[in-house]
């Protein structure tokens, strides 16, 4: 099985996520952010189940769940280290180094 790592930039997006979706219904905000760490899980299994970011010359691949991409970088390993969590219509180039 392969490990995930959720990186501290990551982290920062989920909780920015919940702050902004909490600040109308925070009981939606808990359900977006647990249905985002269950979709995560599938990667234990399946780390290459995301497309490929073709942007990236290394192993970054998106998980999609609802309106949101979840950016991973799959090692040598076949870890998983979560880069970040972005809503569809951001840029992710812009947001992350890849």
């Amino acid at each position: 099985m392969a490990k995930i790592i959720w990186t501290s930039e990551a982290e920062r997006w989920i909780t920015e996520i919940y702050d902004y979706i909490a600040l109308d219904n925070p009981v939606a905000a808990k359900k977006v952010v647990r249905g985002i760490y269950d979709r995560v899980q599938i990667l234990s299994q399946f780390p290459e189940i995301g497309y490929r970011f073709e942007e990236s010359s290394r192993n970054v691949r998106i998980l999609l769940y609802g309106h949101y991409r979840i950016a991973y970088l799959v090692s040598e390993s076949r870890d998983c280290s979560i880069l970040g969590v972005f809503h569809g219509s951001l840029d992710i180039v812009r947001h992350i180094k890849i």
